[in-house]
């Protein structure tokens, strides 16, 4: 996940393999809309439901009425959605110390599903949690907190002191960072802050979901089967745009079929909603005779195979740049679903984002954009490398996209002189298992969401290194990538724009420039989503930060 605002939902009718397909939805009318269950099915399930650990879309879209952080991002839909307002604090905080300083005021009356009370110690347990469980953003959203640095050196006796303090008789919390942070409310506003009781485990909570706040609860949840969440018993609304009710009595989320089964399940009213992307062939289909039940929606977000640097081969910068230019990304949008489903890229920063100056170095003709593999120079590369057969593994998910991409890189690699191979493993552990340097894994197949709008959202997190930890399944920077002098340049640009966004943005595509040029990754596409639900589903509303809002939608 995962500053340009978002694109909003196409008005107009989007042509896949001539045919077309239309977004809408209808006006809620609370009292005749509620209850029913409804059905949700994916390929596989992705892995731990720990919301301070998972960091995946397809678990995020959930979290969002489940948990509660000290502030939200509005429910609504297109640009409001990016709205930041209050949910478990009462108001936006106080702001003093020349924003080093917030205090927040929390609300009384909130319960968690097992009917125990949110108190201020919650907050604080739930903010040093964070570092003790190892969260994948702790060294890079929450790092600016005062203790911080002491949290991340050694996880198990983090207390924050004197960072994250709670007064019970004025029912405030109140964060001292090191300095201002101008993402300080985007950063509190994610999943990976959510509040949590005290007695939440301290590691991760795995399959085991932890209560929440909000408005459903996980009854149960086996990854391999299916997971199941219901209404919790003790919510009672306290703000529409933080945690507004929803619809659904149940919602049923079944794991283990493969993408055709998800749209044929969808098509035939067995299910409601299919998470992975259609298969390309059944596109056309989805254009016209289920038109009015598919959603096209434009993302900030990308395709990529991020590309180990510590291991051989890619620790040569040399057979990293080979394979950018190698890569034939018209193929790969091809694979996706052509031209309306997704664009070739080759820089980090998505297209009409905060940051983004085209730029394409890889490429037959290098300047501004992508326009063909240039096979003969990448060839030279791997000759100049030294690293010609040497066997490579590319990991990838077990879905038809995923593997696609994988069998394709592994051919590109092979054309190159390597001896390679894809390897497709389950999606419910290949994201963790791919974060994991024990796992020795070479090059994936991965994808990238905005967590939320800002270029640090894609250059800090995954490329910067406090991202990086060895030996741990919460190491989001994949590629294992620390370039000191542009890590600096990142903490430059964040420091920018608490006054500047301007200038910030300017830095930030001078960072674009510079981790492109050292090829961590090798960048695909950039992608629309598309939604297909049954006939049954009222209001649809797309969310930009949480995607479809689930529980927003009725079944009966």
């Amino acid at each position: 996940m995962k500053k340009a605002r978002w694109l909003g939902i196409s008005a107009a009718a989007l042509t896949i393999a001539a045919t077309a397909l239309f977004a809408g939805s209808a006006q809620a009318d609370d009292a005749a809309h509620r209850g029913g269950t409804m059905r949700l099915v994916a390929v596989a399930a992705a892995g731990t439901f720990d919301p301070q650990i998972n960091y995946t879309l397809q678990y995020w879209q959930l979290y969002r009425g489940l948990y509660d952080g000290l502030l939200a991002f509005k429910k609504g839909k297109g640009a409001e959605g990016f709205t930041i307002v209050p949910d478990l604090a009462e108001d936006m905080p106080q702001i003093a110390d020349d924003g080093k300083t917030y205090i927040f005021k929390i609300r009384k009356g909130i319960k968690f599903s097992d009917g125990t009370d949110l108190t201020v110690k919650d907050v604080v347990a739930s903010y040093q949690r964070i570092f003790k469980v190892s969260s994948p953003t702790a060294g890079s959203f929450y790092n600016g907190i005062v203790g911080a640095d002491a949290c991340l050196k050694t996880p198990d006796t983090c207390t924050l002191e004197g960072g994250v303090v709670a007064d019970e008789a004025a029912n405030t919390v109140t964060f001292h960072l090191t300095g201002p942070d101008s993402e300080f409310f985007d950063k509190i506003a994610v999943p990976h802050a959510s509040i949590l009781p005290a007695s939440a485990p301290t590691k991760d909570a795995g399959d085991v979901p932890i209560p929440g706040t909000g408005a459903y609860m996980a009854k149960s949840y086996d990854p391999n089967k299916q997971l199941v969440i219901v209404r919790n018993p003790h919510f009672k609304e306290w703000s529409k745009d933080a945690q507004p009710d929803g619809y659904p009595d149940v919602i049923n989320y079944d794991f283990g079929l493969t993408d055709e089964a998800e749209y044929t399940a969808v098509q035939n009213g067995q299910a409601d909603w299919a998470y992975d992307q259609p298969p390309t062939d059944r596109l056309a289909e989805l254009g016209t005779k289920y038109k009015d039940q598919t959603h096209v929606t434009p993302l900030t977000a990308m395709w990529y195979a991020p590309l180990n640097v510590n291991i051989p081969p890619f620790n040569n910068e040399k057979a990293r740049q080979a394979l950018a230019y190698a890569v034939d990304r018209n193929a790969m949008v091809k694979l996706f679903g052509g031209k309306v489903l997704a664009q070739p890229v080759c820089q980090v920063l998505p297209p009409n984002f905060p940051g983004h100056v085209d730029y394409c170095p890889f490429t037959k003709n290098p300047g501004a954009k992508w326009s063909k593999p240039d096979l003969v120079k990448a060839k030279q590369l791997v000759k100049d490398s030294g690293t010609a057969g040497q066997e490579v593994t590319v990991i990838t998910q077990d879905t038809a996209i995923d593997k696609s991409v994988g069998v394709y890189l592994a051919s590109v690699l092979s054309d190159l002189g390597y001896k390679a191979t894809a390897k497709a493993i389950s999606a419910n552990i290949q994201f963790t298992y791919i974060q994991n340097t024990n796992n020795k894994v070479q090059i994936s197949v991965s994808q990238w969401y905005q967590d939320y709008p800002e270029a640090s959202d894609f250059l800090n997190v995954l490329f910067g290194c406090g991202s990086f930890h060895e030996g741990s399944d919460s190491s989001i920077n994949i590629s294992g990538f620390c370039d000191k002098d542009i890590d600096a340049k990142m903490q430059q640009a964040m420091a920018a724009a608490i006054t500047d966004k301007k200038k910030a943005n300017e830095i930030w595509a001078e960072v674009d420039k510079a981790v492109t040029d050292k090829v961590p990754a090798v960048f695909l596409f950039t992608p629309k989503h598309v939604d297909f639900v049954s006939k049954r589903v009222g209001n649809f509303i797309f969310n930009p930060q949480y995607y479809w809002m689930i529980n927003q939608s009725w079944v009966q």
